[in-house]
């Protein structure tokens, strides 16, 4: 370990003892210098070490949309030194990174922000490779933008660069590459899912239109979808009719081929996953509810083992109002993700529905009494968020479930 002065130039002491590691001093060198700003690293005999400058800073803020992105540079001074808008063209991009290295030239330390929309990863990427440092801004905690009566790209820009050298604007959390394409092909799964919903719901329409009851179990095979056209000849209809249903029925053999397609590329990509593992581990969780839970919890450390935290991620919890010494609880925040909420419900009416394996444990009793007290639809909320909470113990502690503890009610502590 060696303990040395930092003095500025001009002789001025800005620490009494600096004490530096020694295998951080390779880390020291490349340092820019600037007449202005350089500071010297002395030993204790007053032999100078090296010199570095203290990189001034320069925030950028970036309104980025789908062709081109605003930017707005400002200095530690105030002063805007950047104020252009550049088409997301790699003509574009390389330009720009031109300038702000131009700018590192100059002694400044780029910092940028960007708020969170469909292309602001591969901007973060693109920037980060050229190391620069990327904050993308989550816009549910920042309203300044969106509430101001100036709505413009050059304006808002300049707001981010101003927040961002106030050290005020609120970071989203981004997740990993593997994390991000497993949510697109759940997204993508959903989409086709609701989509056989809706026709089989027109199905159900034309079918009754003619007086002939269906049902959800008539449209799982082939040879029961013949046997609803063999109904609707039975009836009086138009060749338009049978036609629009067979066309109907064609592209629910379609959206149910392309379903078992994408689920078994789901399987391949969690197939090593050692959360989907746990979770599955769980009695009724399958395939898509682990790679859903699993998607949006990759990145459990930043919650620190507070549950309340990741509770509130997830949106399960009450919204507060609280005023004088009134406390009003109202419905849950629904501020997190839509799609890991819904795979925490799925999995609680899977526990309800197994009765034979659930029905001693204290999470489902107090399911039970509470349907009775407040009804089946905040019996289930609350379930869920029970739920939620083993889940996050599993996943913090890397174990598997434990259906013994289910028949006593633990007394939950703050998970390390």
């Amino acid at each position: 370990m060696l303990v040395f002065e930092i003095v500025k130039e001009n002789g001025g002491l800005v620490s009494d003892h600096a004490v530096v590691n020694e295998e951080s001093l390779d880390r020291i060198g490349d340092w820019r210098h600037h007449p202005k700003e350089a500071v010297l690293l002395k030993n204790m005999k007053g032999e100078t070490i090296m010199s570095r400058t203290e990189e001034r800073r320069l925030c950028v803020g970036v309104d980025l949309h789908k062709t081109q992105f605003t930017v707005c540079a400002i200095n530690e001074d105030g002063e805007i030194l950047l104020k252009e808008v550049c088409p997301t063209s790699k003509d574009g991009y390389e330009e720009f990174i031109r300038k702000m290295h131009d700018r590192e030239e100059e002694g400044y330390s780029i910092e940028l922000a960007v708020e969170s929309t469909g292309n602001a990863r591969f901007f973060k990427n693109r920037m980060e490779t050229e190391g620069f440092m990327v904050m993308v801004i989550n816009t549910n905690k920042f309203k300044v933008i969106t509430m101001s009566t100036k709505k413009t790209d050059a304006n808002d820009a300049a707001t981010l660069a101003y927040y961002l050298m106030k050290k005020m604007l609120p970071e989203a959390h981004l997740c990993d590459q593997s994390s991000e394409e497993l949510r697109r092909m759940l997204k993508t799964r959903t989409i086709l899912v609701q989509a056989t919903v809706k026709i089989k719901n027109q199905i159900h329409g034309m079918m009754l239109g003619y007086g002939i009851e269906t049902k959800s179990a008539q449209f799982q095979s082939k040879k029961k979808r013949q046997e609803l056209m063999n109904d609707l000849a039975d009836h009086e209809y138009s060749a338009y009719t049978a036609s629009s249903l067979e066309v109907t029925l064609n592209i629910l053999d379609d959206l149910e081929s392309q379903i078992k397609k994408i689920e078994k590329q789901i399987a391949e990509m969690i197939r090593e996953n050692r959360q989907v593992e746990l979770l599955k581990t769980i009695p009724g969780v399958g395939d898509i509810n682990a790679a859903t839970i699993a998607a949006y919890t990759s990145n459990l450390d930043r919650f620190e083992g507070d549950f309340k935290r990741f509770a509130a991620y997830v949106g399960i919890v009450p919204g507060v109002h609280n005023s004088n010494e009134a406390i009003h609880l109202g419905r849950i925040t629904k501020h997190g993700p839509q799609e890991l909420r819904t795979a925490f419900v799925q999995v609680a009416l899977g526990m309800i529905r197994l009765t034979k394996q659930t029905s001693d444990w204290y999470l489902i009793k107090d399911y039970h009494r509470k349907k009775e007290d407040k009804g089946s639809g905040r019996a289930i909320i609350a379930l869920s968020r029970k739920v939620a909470r083993v889940v996050f113990a599993m996943l913090m502690k890397g174990e598997e479930f434990r259906p013994e503890l289910m028949n006593r009610k633990p007394k939950i502590q703050r998970t390390a």
